[in-house]
This record gives structure tokens, C-alpha cells and sequence, in this order.
């Protein structure tokens, strides 16, 4: 980083909002320099976080700096005023991946060691898993979350519904979750003491009376809520062959997980799924293959290539079993193919948006059972289900705006757990031991169990609770989601009862079931309602709700107030991101829609203005009115070749933002500026849009999918010259 502190940082990132960014980028620094505001970048991709693991390794011209460790310094300061765009949190698969085409183009890096033997491997293995997962966002949330819809963007999507499948009563798709012995009936939660702060470690004793330390090193502040839990291995498998077995003739069978989000425990459960589903198959064959069912299928494929009687077998013990729920149908992509190309907070939206209905094998729809096996959260799900079985779907053109607090800063909850979860090595005691010798949580478990602790700090609880406070006297009706017959939520509530009666507030404190009723119900009626959940509810509901109310939750305002002053404002979901690139490379057409990047850039500029910088503000205030008019007009990206694209949208954006900036009067030297700006932009539009699409239909090489060639990659998405010219 450079010595000055930029005034505005913008992520450098993966797949379609990277490509995006090689547009939009341009134009925003352009605008920026106008008013004296400086923007760099920072690079916190996947081959960015993969390079910057081994500068021992590269040359001096391939060697990247650790941005992430920077950012996570910076965002700790008044200073931070962070653009943050979706980044690939990366399962395995998709590290694999990257790592082959880093090595592809000359990077003499490591493999990743699946099994690691030595003690090299082990410390590449190591190096590796810092980067797995969702490893980016721990890092630079030092706040908690504020997230809405956008005013204009509200609005826009009352006026111009998009499609929503039909519900009816007899709809068959169900959600399914395990019966007990998951992390939630196995919690243990407690809020340590002044006399319990200080250090402490996870420990495993087995049946034989021998001790291991699982995780050494660990320390707990005083106020902060420690949990415990497992889920049984043997329950989880169980629970699996009922519900495969019971799946209707004619339903999808299908899991929603979060292994990126939860790298260690997802894949895990997400191999159980796999291994049971196949256990005709892999009895015959696991034998003969080195393959470990937490891969998917898409890995096991790849295993028999060119075995015909295994690769007969396959096919026959799937067409065994209930037809899985497709994530490409064409493609032959399952549900259980890789684990990470499911996630939860985008797949269960997708498949209660279009009215209960997944793809089949075939290519066509049908309902679904949906396995989530952890009660904690599954209740969202089943309560959304059946609303909408007895009540139809959602009318969004007369619905209320749902928005949501998130607990999430200082690695809060379930998402800072990874480096404390484990695969239990054996029957015996798992155990927090602090280094006084207390044990406060244990518990016995049974091998291949899987256990986990997480935290959530006293002050990041405080400063979440007073943000929820905030959100619902501006919002009008909300309600804490939070369970008192859950552990973890029994101990949160002992901090909101007090805060809430000291502010004179009564906002109800709901079970998550009850609370997405309830939340249902008020926005059906038209109102608004904010959502205030712990750290996974709130990636869960900003999914969920933005989707059903606006098709989609990339174009969600996402506000993250830092904790020592500074602000990270993000930009919106990426889960669709690899499909936008997929068409890109084929017919030169991204339909990635950057209003999430308008939003959080309008406030970026107001956050800097608060900081005695008066351009900042005229420049915000006019990104407001670029991006409504830019809605009300219809010129975002759609999906087909010879729609807007991300690229023509960008120009339209531009226009608008230079017009809007001369039409004010608050800064005669910005209005005279974009005067010629606007009037250029205008005046050459056909030929602008022309160059924009001459490619469009064509394939495109970016010459690399995770790290892509930075020169291919500006020739496709700034094909215009007169619009580069304009601009500067």
C-alpha cells in the first residue's frame, strides 16, 4: 500500500464483477480525479490471495503483496472508505482450479496436498487453508451489516415485476431436516466472566483416558459468548437414508449447504450426502478408487473417465435413487457434483422464487425436497414454504421492503468458527478447557462427529444492538431472530432484554420460524420490516428477501458502518457470477448488472463527504440520480445477445451521472466539467453503442478464467474508443 491512505479503495476481485469492474473502474476514477478524489485498487481475488502465499517462490515481476492483511489493518481505522465487489470464496475445487492455471502460466507454485504426507506438505496445506472459504470477508467485516434496497431500486421493481413461479396447496416440495442430534440440540453456550477471560484450548480425550490438544492458543475477552456443539455423524447418515427413501416418485432430491461460508463442516456433511447416495456404487468400487465422497461427483467422474463398467455402474446407481435437483441440466451438473456449486442463500431463494420448482435430470421442472439438515436455520426455509403453499406467491408489486442488522463483526458467530472445527479422531470428550483449568463446555462424542465452537464479542453484540434500534425506529416494524430455546440465542438475549428496556424500545424478540411468519405477513400487507439476525440469518435473509422482492439480491445496498469510524460498503451477491462469465467467453455478452456497485459507490461518496470533502457529496448526490434514471429508462443489462449489456449500461450510467453532475449548482467547477462530458456523451451516443456491440455474438478470450489477461480483458470490456476517449 502506498504511504497516504487512498480515499476510496476498490477491490480487485473474480469472475463476472471483476469483468465488470474493467468497465465501470475507468469511469468512476475519471469522475473522481474531477473532484480531486483519489481511488486505487486493492487485490483481493483468488489468484491474488493463491500468488501472495509464496513470494519465496516467484520472481520479482510475478510476486503479488498481501492486500487482504492490509485491508484487514486499514479497515480497523477512521481512515477506511473500502468498495468491496463479490470475491470467489473458494472451495477446494475451485482452488484446485485456480492453482492449474496459475502453474498453466508460468507461476511456479505448489499443488494443493489432498492428503498431506510431510512436512512441506503439511505447510503448504496449511498456507492454502487461509485462503479456503469464505476468507476474505472475516477479515474486513470489523462492523456490523446494513442492508436494503435502495430507494429507487425499490420502486423500479414495484412497477416493473419480474416473473414469479405459481404456488398451490398441492405443491409437493417440502423442506426436510434432521430429527435431532445436530448442532442444535447439541449446543452449550456461555458468556464468559471477568474471573473465566484469558486463554483457553479445545481438547479431545478418548475412551482410553489419553489427551490431545485439538487448538491451543485460544482467548476469550470478557462479555464474549462462547459455544459448542456437534453434529452426529451417525444421525446425519441416518437422517439421509429416511429421506432419500421417502422421496415422492416424480420429486427432486436435493441438500442446500454453505461450504464456502462453512469450510470445514459443510463439506464434510456434504460428503455424508454423497457416500449415502451412492453406497451401492461406491461398495462395489470405493476400493479401487482414491476418491473422497466430500469432492462430489463431479470429482468422481473424472476418476472413472474411460472405465466403462464403473462408469455403467454410475449411471445405474444414480437412475437408482430419486432424481437429484440439476445446477446444470444441460451440462449434466448435479446438485451433489461439487460441493460449493449449491449454496444455500442462493439456491433455496431460486427454488421458492419459481414457485417450488427445480430442474430434473431431464431438463425439466418438478418439485423438490430440500435436505437442510441443521435446525437452527431450516426453519426459515420450511416456515417460507409453507406460507407460500397456503397463501400463493408473492405479489411483488404491492409488497413492503425487507431489510436486515446483521451480527457479524469481529468474526461473530457460526462464520468465525473454521479454525475450531473438527472431524472427531475417536469415541471420547471433546472440551474447552481455559487455562485455569475449568472446563466450561464438553461434550461426548462418537468418531467422524462433527464439532465446532464460535464466539460473538461483547462490543460488536452492543454496537449490533444499537444499530437494530436505529434500523427499526427508521423502519416502523421489525423483530430480533432469535430462539431462547436456542443456547448461543438464550445467551444474546440477556444483552438485548436490558439494552432494549434502557432505550425505552419494545421490539419483539421471535424464534426464527415465527419471525419469518411474521415478517411475511407484514410485507404482504405492504409494509417495511428489518430483519436484525445473527451473522448466518443475515447472509441467509439479504438473499431471500431482496430475491423474492426484486428478483435478485446483487442489487442490494450494503452497509457496513466500521466499528472505529471508516466505512466498507459491498456491493451485492456473486453468485451468479460464473454463469455470466460462461456466456461471455462463448457470445461476448455479460449481463452482470452493476447497480449494487452504483449503490455502494453513491455512498462511498457521501461517507467521504462526511469528512469535510463538499465534490464528494455533489458527486454521491448525483450517482443517486444517474442510477434512478438509469432504471426508469431501462437501461440495465439483459439477458440475451443484443440487449444492453454490462458495458452499454456503463455508458448509459456514465451519461447520466455526467448530466445529473451538470445540472447542479452547488459547484459551478464540477458543473462546468461534466457540461462537455454530458454533451459529448450525448452526441456520440450511436456510434458509442455501436462500438460497444460490434463483438457481441462472438467468443471471447479473456486468456484465463481466474487470472485472466489483463490486456484481453480491457480490449473486451472497453471496446469503445470514442467512450475511452471521452472519458479519459
Amino acid at each position: 500500500m502506498t504511504q497516504t491512505t487512498p480515499d476510496i479503495i476498490y477491490t480487485i476481485v473474480d469472475e463476472a464483477p471483476e469483468l465488470a469492474r474493467n468497465s465501470l473502474l475507468p469511469i468512476i476514477s475519471a469522475f473522481a480525479s474531477a473532484a480531486d478524489i483519489n481511488i486505487e485498487t486493492r487485490d483481493i481475488s483468488l489468484a491474488g490471495r493463491i500468488l501472495s502465499l509464496f513470494p519465496d517462490l516467484l520472481s520479482a515481476e510475478q510476486r503479488v503483496a498481501d492486500d487482504l492483511a492490509a485491508l484487514g489493518k486499514l479497515v480497523k481505522t477512521p481512515d477506511a472508505n473500502v468498495i468491496k465487489l463479490p470475491n470467489i470464496s473458494a472451495s477446494v475445487p475451485q482452488l484446485q482450479e485456480a492453482i492449474a492455471e496459475l502453474q498453466s502460466q508460468g507461476y511456479p507454485i505448489p499443488d494443493y496436498p489432498t492428503d498431506p504426507a510431510t512436512d512441506d506438505e503439511k505447510t503448504v496445506r496449511a498456507k492454502y487453508d487461509r485462503i479456503k472459504g469464505s476468507a476474505v470477508n472475516p477479515v474486513l467485516r470489523e462492523g456490523n451489516s446494513d442492508r436494503r434496497a435502495a430507494k429507487a431500486v425499490k420502486t423500479y421493481a414495484k412497477l416493473n415485476p419480474h416473473r414469479m413461479g405459481e404456488w398451490t396447496a398441492d405443491n409437493q416440495t417440502t423442506v426436510a431436516s434432521m430429527p435431532g442430534d445436530d448442532f442444535f440440540a447439541n449446543e452449550k453456550s456461555l458468556t464468559i466472566s471477568a474471573a473465566q477471560a484469558g486463554g483457553a484450548k479445545i481438547t479431545f480425550t478418548g475412551k482410553d483416558g489419553q489427551q490431545s490438544i485439538l487448538k491451543d492458543g485460544l482467548s476469550y475477552e470478557e462479555g464474549t459468548i462462547v459455544d459448542g456443539t456437534y453434529m452426529s455423524a451417525k444421525a446425519l447418515r441416518d437422517y439421509i437414508k429416511k429421506e432419500v427413501q421417502s422421496t415422492p416418485p416424480g420429486v427432486l432430491f436435493s441438500v442446500h449447504l454453505k461450504a464456502t461460508m462453512m469450510k470445514v463442516s459443510d463439506p464434510i456433511i456434504f460428503g455424508h450426502f454423497v457416500s449415502v447416495y451412492l453406497e451401492d456404487f461406491l461398495a462395489k468400487h470405493g476400493d479401487a478408487l482414491d476418491f473422497n465422497p466430500n469432492s462430489g461427483i463431479g470429482t468422481l467422474e473424472k476418476l472413472i473417465a474411460g472405465n466403462a463398467e464403473m462408469q455403467a455402474d454410475l449411471k445405474a446407481a444414480l437412475a437408482a435413487k430419486p432424481p437429484l435437483y440439476m445446477v446444470n441440466s444441460d451440462k449434466g451438473v448435479t446438485n451433489l457434483h461439487v460441493s460449493s456449486d449449491v449454496i444455500i442463500d442462493a439456491s433455496m431463494p431460486a427454488v421458492i422464487k419459481a414457485g417450488g420448482i427445480g430442474w430434473g435430470p431431464d431438463g425439466e421442472p418438478a418439485n423438490t425436497k430440500c435436505c437442510i439438515p441443521d435446525n437452527c436455520y431450516a426453519p426459515v426455509y420450511d416456515e417460507t414454504v409453507e406460507y407460500f403453499k397456503a397463501n400463493g406467491k408473492l405479489d411483488v408489486t404491492n409488497c413492503g421492503a425487507v431489510s436486515n442488522v446483521g451480527l457479524m463483526a469481529q468474526k461473530a458467530e457460526e462464520y468465525g468458527s473454521h479454525p475450531t472445527t473438527f472431524t472427531a479422531p475417536g469415541d471420547g470428550t471433546i472440551a474447552i478447557v481455559l487455562d485455569g483449568g475449568e472446563t466450561i463446555i464438553s461434550h461426548d462424542v462418537e468418531g467422524g462427529d462433527i464439532w465446532r465452537s464460535c464466539t460473538a464479542k461483547k462490543a460488536p453484540i452492543l454496537d449490533w444492538i444499537k444499530l437494530g434500534i436505529e434500523r427499526f425506529d427508521a423502519t416502523g416494524l421489525g423483530a430480533f431472530w432469535l430462539d431462547e430455546n436456542r443456547a448461543h440465542d438464550a445467551q444474546l438475549i440477556k444483552y438485548i432484554t436490558p439494552a432494549l428496556a434502557k432505550a425505552g424500545k419494545d421490539i419483539p424478540i421471535l424464534a426464527p420460524r415465527a419471525a419469518t411468519r411474521y415478517t411475511l405477513e407484514k410485507m404482504v400487507e405492504g409494509h417495511d420490516v428489518v430483519t436484525i439476525t445473527g451473522n448466518v440469518l443475515r447472509d441467509y435473509l439479504t438473499d431471500l428477501f431482496p430475491i423474492l422482492e426484486l428478483g435478485t439480491s446483487a442489487k442490494m445496498l450494503s452497509i457496513v458502518k466500521l466499528m472505529n469510524g471508516g466505512g466498507l460498503f459491498e456491493t451485492g451477491a456473486g453468485g451468479s457470477a460464473p454463469k455470466h462469465v460462461d456466456q461471455l467467453q462463448e457470445e461476448n455478452h455479460l449481463r452482470w448488472d452493476s447497480l449494487g456497485e452504483f449503490c455502494a459507490l453513491g455512498e462511498s461518496f457521501n461517507f467521504l463527504a462526511t469528512k469535510g470533502r463538499p465534490k464528494a457529496a455533489v458527486l454521491g448526490e448525483a450517482v443517486e440520480r444517474a442510477t434512478q434514471l438509469l432504471l426508469v429508462e431501462g437501461k440495465s443489462p439483459g439477458r440475451k445477445v443484443g440487449d444492453n449489456d454490462n458495458r452499454s449500461s456503463h455508458y448509459w450510467f456514465a451519461r447520466y451521472w455526467a448530466e445529473a453532475v451538470a445540472a447542479q449548482y452547488d459547484d459551478a467547477d464540477l458543473k462546468a466539467h461534466f457540461a462537455k462530458i454530458a454533451t459529448d456523451l450525448a452526441k456520440h451516443e450511436d456510434k458509442i453503442l455501436e462500438e460497444l456491440k460490434v463483438s457481441e455474438g462472438s467468443p471471447a478470450d479473456m486468456g484465463g478464467y481466474y487470472h485472466a489477461d489483463p490486456g484481453k480483458v480491457a480490449s473486451i470490456m472497453r471496446p469503445s474508443e470514442t467512450l475511452n476517449e471521452i472519458i479519459g
